[in-house]
């Protein structure tokens, strides 16, 4: 019971650490934010958050890889679904159960995610996210479903295109108040991902 509560007490504290992390981001950018801006803000002293972190910049990369872990957890659940769904239809507007997932999963996240995408967050995130987003989905390995030798235009320049895009929306999405539930959002960017721009302009049909 005890190591359980200290758990919990870890999660709680951890959980302290980054709402105060993302509401100064919001108020004042990354840039200058001080460990005890932090712990002030967290209600926390300082020996409890560095028994957690090196400093601001361990806390920042900590809290976006458990971005892309989980991202990378829920594309790999929903691969086979996105195959099936593209054997079957090939130019499908149905929103693939991927996308919803990962809209589902944005939108529980989407203070932090909001903070970190802005103009005051991290701006190293966003090539982070696009190389992240290039080897899950469509790099060169065994579990992408586009292979790079099928490219038909070079592969670093489909990759900046196709990350550049998909931030893109959804930093829109966040940034517009999500409007849009995560299912239509999936069914927007399916859309425009696999039919391609001019399809979803309505100017090809």
């Amino acid at each position: 019971m005890r190591n359980n509560n200290a758990d919990l007490r870890v999660i709680r504290t951890k959980e302290l650490i980054r709402n105060a992390l993302v509401e100064l981001i919001n108020e004042k950018g990354f840039e200058a934010i001080t460990v005890k801006d932090i712990t002030t803000r967290a209600k926390i002293n300082r020996g409890t958050f560095y028994a957690h972190y090196q400093d601001k910049f361990d806390l920042m990369n900590k809290c976006e890889e458990e971005i892309m872990i989980d991202m990378s957890r829920i594309t790999n659940q929903n691969f086979p679904s996105v195959i099936a769904a593209l054997e079957t239809d090939p130019k499908t507007m149905t929103p693939f159960s991927l996308t919803v997932r990962l809209f589902e999963y944005l939108n529980i996240n989407s203070e932090f995610m909001k903070a970190v995408l802005g103009p005051k967050g991290d701006l190293s995130f966003q090539t982070r996210l696009k190389e992240f987003m290039w080897e899950t989905l469509y790099g060169n390995n065994q579990n992408a479903f586009i292979k790079e030798e099928n490219f038909l235009v070079p592969g670093q320049y489909l990759a900046s295109y196709m990350g550049t895009a998909i931030i893109g929306v959804i930093h829109q999405w966040l940034e517009s108040g999500r409007k849009e539930s995560p299912q239509e959002m999936a069914r927007i960017l399916t859309t425009i991902t696999v039919n391609g721009p001019y399809f979803a302009a309505g100017l090809k049909k």
